[in-house]
């Protein structure tokens, strides 16, 4: 998503934890004549998020677009949960938004436009099993998506969800490398193959562009017919 923004004119800000992996992928957005910064932050950290968006103000001005992209998965049965962990994929998955959400709102609606785009999950609206506490988090988010949507909707300000199905990405990569696991969502997809993470950074940037204003307080389910079925 940040690479296709940058390829398309905006300058964007990369926020996560891991500072190698930052720097890389904004060398790379650099390289092609974008425009990108690196911030280091933990999304659920309240001060560490309110310094990242008075970095972003400093390095780049008002930020008019904000992606909560940020967000983790713990495969197991419920009795096995830890409250510790519990609270954790809470603090990133649901926390995160809001606190990021709410140190950008403003600069936002001072400009009367703003875009706002959460990263939900086809596990907002399906599920399997060992998915309690992802699955809470992204109906969670579904919820804030609407109410956030009808709060800035007066100040030109578009809320929406992006719900991934089954997609090549890095929290995916242990489903993927299991030969039976591979097997048993490619069979439960009706495209027959998994999501290509380009295809979201297309959706994002449609979303966040002019053309997209009447769209709001909705989610989009992007997932090779997956829920269809």
């Amino acid at each position: 998503m940040a690479e296709t923004l940058a390829a398309g004119g905006a300058a964007v800000a990369l926020v996560a934890r891991n500072a190698e992996l930052l720097d890389k992928v904004v060398a790379g957005i650099r390289e092609k004549g974008g425009t990108a910064e690196a911030i280091v932050a933990d999304v659920h950290d309240e001060g560490a998020v309110a310094e990242a968006a008075s970095q972003v103000k400093d390095r780049l001005g008002v930020c008019d677009i904000l992606i909560n992209n940020a967000g983790i998965n713990n495969r197991k049965s419920i009795e096995d949960f830890t409250l510790a962990e519990w609270n954790e994929i809470l603090g990133v998955n649901l926390t995160g938004p809001f606190l990021c959400s709410r140190a950008f709102v403003p600069g936002m609606k001072a400009k009367k436009w703003g875009r706002i785009i959460n990263m939900t999950s086809i596990m907002t609206h399906i599920s399997l099993p060992n998915r309690t506490g992802y699955s809470t988090t992204k109906a969670g988010l579904l919820g804030f998506t609407k109410a956030l949507a009808l709060e800035l909707a007066p100040h030109g300000v578009t809320v929406n969800g992006i719900s991934p199905g089954p997609f090549a990405t890095e929290m995916n990569k242990p489903l993927i490398e299991d030969p039976e696991k591979n097997k048993m969502f490619l069979e439960r997809i009706p495209l027959g193959r998994w999501g290509k993470v380009k295809e979201i950074g297309t959706l994002a940037a449609y979303l966040c562009s002019d053309d997209a204003g009447f769209i709001t307080g909705t989610d989009i389910v992007i997932d090779g017919g997956w829920i269809a079925q």
